[in-house]
């Protein structure tokens, strides 16, 4: 597996972990913060919309941009939002690290699709491909449990601290 591959597949792993763990974070972040469950919750749904938000509106925007001074800096975007999750002083700031994270979420799958099939040969794009999203798998099977111990027993900011370093 090439190296940059490999790379893929953790940002793929970094980036799942970020989206799900926070489902296991809620109650934690709701208590430390003083704020309710369903405001909490809505760190979920905020994350959701910069995806959806940055999909389509970063590919256009960057849609000249080579791809792979595109993807270093979708994954810093990824990682400063995460950093910012981290240090955030209040809700607010959270929110705004959280829909910063997902603003790269969308743009690093289809982007970094396409940079997997070009590290490979041409008989071999669909496994880099899968390989780059068993990353997002394997988030959902470890990174997500794995995180949420460390946000239930660390804090809830070690775990985006965690994430951060990956990214």
């Amino acid at each position: 597996m090439p190296l940059a591959l490999f790379a893929l597949t953790i940002g793929a792993f970094a980036i799942g972990t970020t989206e799900f763990v926070i489902v296991g974070l809620v109650p934690t972040i709701a208590q430390q913060l003083s704020i309710s469950l369903p405001s909490a919750g809505l760190l979920v749904s905020i994350y959701a919309l910069g995806v959806a938000i940055g999909a389509p509106v970063l590919t256009a925007l960057t849609g000249r941009m080579p791809r792979k001074q595109l993807l270093l800096a979708l994954m810093v975007l990824f990682t400063a939002g995460n950093i910012l999750a981290w240090q955030a002083p209040g809700y607010e700031t959270l929110i705004l690290a959280r829909l910063l994270t997902g603003l790269a979420h969308g743009v690093f799958f289809s982007i970094g699709s396409t940079i997997a099939t070009s590290l490979v040969a041409k008989e071999k794009a669909a496994s880099a491909i899968a390989i780059m999203f068993g990353g997002l798998t394997v988030a959902l099977v470890t990174g997500v449990p794995f995180g949420t111990f460390i946000g239930q027993h660390f804090g809830w900011r070690e775990t985006f601290l965690a994430v951060s370093i990956l990214g």
